[in-house]
């Protein structure tokens, strides 16, 4: 069997907008039912989320059939966490909290077999279609894309360096943890958030890497893509069906007091 393709990688690679939905709700059913949406990218949480690698297994599953590419976040920058992920099968992670340079070369290892990296080696893994795959351990990281996650603003001092650092495919800006950590918890709208947001678009694309954002702003959400964010998620699974059902409920039953 063929190494399987990394169309969301590829898609990155040649500068292609890639809209994204984020998954925050861990049934595999959910996943499957919005896999068929159209949307080029879903993003399966574990980290803030009830998900864990075995819920994300069945999500993997789920929208293969689809043409829609799986985009993992681990709970944390953890190599075991990450290990499983990437034998389960997926191709794409989004490693949270990344502060510097160090924990983004940490990462890269993980993703990689030795001598570049430190990732377990299994031979019958659903990653190699259960050993059939030829050559995986020596193709792997072909078609394996790492995006780390920059959301504070000591990792903004960093942006560079952690841009820069090999085998970094991708830097997500997530404005709710930078909006906190600038003093504004709460409100990722602020100006300053959304200043420093937009600046820092700019600073990854002169890095020559692709920049990523997930905002439900859909006025902010156009203006990130004018601005070059590559892999752009624009909505939230459970918000959206949190709002959907107030919204229908307040038809017949009016505002809530």
């Amino acid at each position: 069997m063929e190494l399987p393709p990394n169309l969301f990688k590829r898609a990155l690679n040649e500068g292609r907008s890639q809209i994204g939905l984020w998954c925050s709700l861990p049934g595999s059913y959910t996943a499957e039912a919005v896999a068929g949406s159209g949307f080029d990218w879903l993003l399966l949480d574990t980290e803030h989320s009830p998900g864990d690698p075995l819920t994300v297994l069945a999500q993997l599953q789920a929208v293969a059939p689809y043409p829609v590419s799986a985009v993992v976040r681990p709970a944390s920058n953890d190599a075991v966490l990450i290990k499983r992920l990437l034998d389960f099968g997926a191709q794409t992670l989004l490693i949270p909290y990344v502060q510097n340079a160090g924990e983004a070369r940490a990462a890269v290892s993980a993703m990689r077999y030795p001598p570049e990296g430190i990732r377990g080696v299994s031979g019958v893994t659903r990653a190699t279609r259960f050993g059939r795959v030829a050559d995986y351990g020596r193709r792997a990281h072909e078609e394996l894309c790492l995006l780390v996650q920059i959301e504070t603003g000591e990792a903004l001092d960093q942006l560079e360096a952690i841009a820069s650092v090999d085998g970094v495919d991708g830097v997500f800006i997530g404005p709710a943890d930078l909006a906190a950590s600038l003093g504004h918890v709460g409100q990722p709208g602020h100006p300053e958030v959304k200043a420093l947001i937009e600046t820092a678009i700019g600073r990854i694309r002169a890095c020559g890497k692709p920049a990523g954002i997930l905002t439900p702003d859909n006025a902010f959400a156009a203006r990130c893509i004018e601005l070059g964010t590559t892999f752009t998620a624009v909505g939230v699974d459970a918000a959206m069906l949190v709002r959907a059902s107030e919204a229908l409920c307040e038809q017949f039953k009016g505002p809530r007091s």
